[in-house]
């Protein structure tokens, strides 16, 4: 059975994180940049990152020898409008037009994430971003924009990144509140209005006759009991909910979950809605799904920090992620952990796409998917990266196995396409299949070094997935 003919095989970017370019032709500052330059003395920053503004050319080049028939990149708000609400940047349209040109001259199809982490900074400092109800019109006129200037050529269309991972991290979207249950109040009314603005965006894009498909993108951490204890099994199906469900139930149901609201109550945090916001939510069921896949979890009933036992073998606790008095996280003994304590679990991710479709049965694209690692450049210009050639493996057959099982699927698109760099780590949490000779406190030349992985993925296209030996 296989992959597709039509299967779209690439890679994935952010602008924040290989754009550079921070100040360039009227952008605005966002909030990762601000992020970015309070730890410049340390590792690198938003200034140059990978010079993809510059470079564009010669990175499509490169996609197009890898044989990409798709790329998952993003627009960054601040490029086009760059204080989020006023002017347009016409120098920013033209930007975006002449890399989607690219692309599209190259036989790539362009995957394109509408905002992924860069939140325009003069809309914090106006009224506390995604916080302030104002920001869904103004993020909703932003869409519109860009559906005007670019919906001609992008046909997949992917909303807000990680929406989960933004509330449960307030300072990615400048929520910079001392209190900490008012923090997580904050974060979670900007998560409804980012349910309110993803819907109206789809809603847009539908009102303009726009002849593409758009959806949402989740972050899908993956969980397991720890154990059979019936407590430990409810506790996990729990978690996922709140983690990942509860956003997609939205999205595709038209309003939140019944154990989201009566969770967020009983902490006190739960989100103001206006009369209106039922209406709003309803009638915006995506066309397809995109999901950043990465690692699978073991979480169990909480019980302070106590080791367990299951099949005679102690599960040992991580403690930096329990939620006290809900759950206890474990590590896996059976799957490979990096030193960043990210697992690859393969099969994990067959368990994942099942999982997701039998819920919706809307199709699914995995646009994040990949292993961050200390790359070496050889003496001779080389990166043997045989460990992500073996992660890259494990997950296209288990996509393929999926597709077996009757998961429809448009696209493979790991993270990531060029060293990028990393929202918390630098340059030195490698993800990408092309090397970017630089450091962090050095951006050298930035040369572009295609890793052994590149050429391992070439074939894998080449052959439709179908792996040799």
């Amino acid at each position: 059975m296989g992959f597709p003919k039509d299967f779209l095989w690439g890679a994935s970017t952010s602008a924040f994180q290989i754009e550079g370019a921070y100040n360039e032709d009227g952008k605005g500052l966002t909030s990762m940049d601000v992020r970015s330059f309070k730890t410049s003395d340390t590792i690198a920053d938003t200034k140059i990152a990978m010079d993809h503004y510059h470079r564009y050319k010669e990175d499509v080049q490169l996609m197009k020898e890898l044989g990409m028939t798709c790329y998952r990149m993003s627009i960054s708000w601040a490029r086009i409008i760059p204080d989020g609400n006023g002017e347009i940047n016409q120098k920013g349209i033209d930007f975006y037009n002449d890399l989607i040109n690219e692309l599209v001259a190259n036989g790539i199809t362009p995957i394109v994430t509408l905002y992924h982490f860069d939140f325009p900074m003069a809309l914090i400092d106006q009224y506390g971003g995604f916080a302030n109800r104002q920001c869904i019109d103004d993020f909703v006129r932003y869409c519109r924009v860009c559906f005007e200037n670019f919906g001609d050529r992008v046909k997949y269309w992917l909303t807000i990144n990680e929406q989960m991972v933004i509330t449960r991290m307030p300072l990615f979207q400048g929520i910079d509140e001392k209190d900490p249950v008012e923090r997580t109040r904050l974060g979670w009314q900007a998560y409804h209005h980012m349910c309110v603005a993803h819907a109206l965006a789809i809603k847009e894009y539908r009102k303009m006759n726009q002849k593409g498909q758009i959806g949402p993108v989740l972050s899908y951490p993956t969980y397991y009991a720890a154990s059979v204890r019936p407590e430990d099994v409810l506790t996990a199906k729990k978690v996922e909910d709140m983690m990942v469900y509860g956003l997609m139930d939205v999205h595709y149901y038209g309003k939140h979950p019944q154990y989201l609201i009566n969770s967020l109550t009983k902490d006190g945090v739960m989100f103001k809605m206006e009369p209106e916001d039922e209406d709003l939510l309803s009638n915006a069921k995506p066309d397809f799904i995109a999901l950043n896949w990465y690692t699978t979890g073991i979480i169990g009933a909480y019980r302070d920090g106590e080791e367990i036992n299951d099949d005679n073998a102690a599960l040992m606790p991580r403690r930096d992620r329990n939620i006290p008095g809900l759950a206890q996280f474990y590590v896996n003994p059976f799957t490979e952990y990096n030193e960043w304590n990210w697992n690859t679990d393969p099969i994990g991710l067959h368990y994942a796409l099942l999982r997701m479709y039998e819920r919706y049965h809307l199709p699914l694209m995995v646009v994040e998917n990949g292993l961050g690692h200390r790359d070496v450049l050889t003496e001779d210009g080389h990166v043997h990266d045989d460990y992500r050639i073996a992660y890259l493996k494990g997950m296209v057959e288990n996509m393929g196995y999926a597709i077996e099982d009757g998961v429809e699927m448009i696209a493979y698109s790991p993270w990531s396409f060029i060293d990028v760099l990393s929202s918390s780590n630098g340059i030195e949490k490698r993800y990408g299949i092309v090397y970017i000779d630089r450091t962090d406190s050095d951006p050298k030349e930035l040369k572009r070094i295609p890793k052994d992985s590149y050429y391992w993925y070439q074939e894998c296209i080449k052959n439709n997935g179908n792996i040799k030996e």
